[in-house]
């Protein structure tokens, strides 16, 4: 589970990390990254799983697996980031190791 000053529960913070951050896209999931020019506040993270992805049970099982995957890369997020991790209808069948990778490259070409 992701700490509490950690999660993105916002839905105009959604819309603000969609529309004005960068974007980079994977096979199984699309990354938005938004920095606030405040500063003060910790990373934050969100989960887009919409019903492509597949049934209740699949999207809960990849909104599991991105979350533990974000939380083990909070501290290579910069300071007040908003991060907002879409995932694709591939990302139902994709392992957790996979969907690691991918989070991994999409967050280093946010980075550059």
């Amino acid at each position: 589970m992701l700490p509490r000053e950690h999660r993105l529960v916002s839905g105009d913070d959604f819309r603000q990390a969609t529309r004005q951050g960068r974007r980079a896209g994977t096979r199984t999931l699309v990354a938005h990254l938004w920095v606030a020019d405040g500063g003060g506040s910790p990373a934050r993270v969100g989960f887009v799983v919409s019903k492509a992805v597949g049934p209740a049970v699949t999207r809960n099982r990849v909104k599991r697996r991105l979350r533990h995957l974000a939380r083990e890369r909070l501290t290579s997020l910069p300071g007040s980031a908003v991060l907002v991790v879409r995932a694709l209808p591939v990302a139902a069948d994709a392992s957790y190791d996979e969907l690691g990778r991918d989070l991994d490259s999409a967050l280093a070409r946010l980075s550059r």
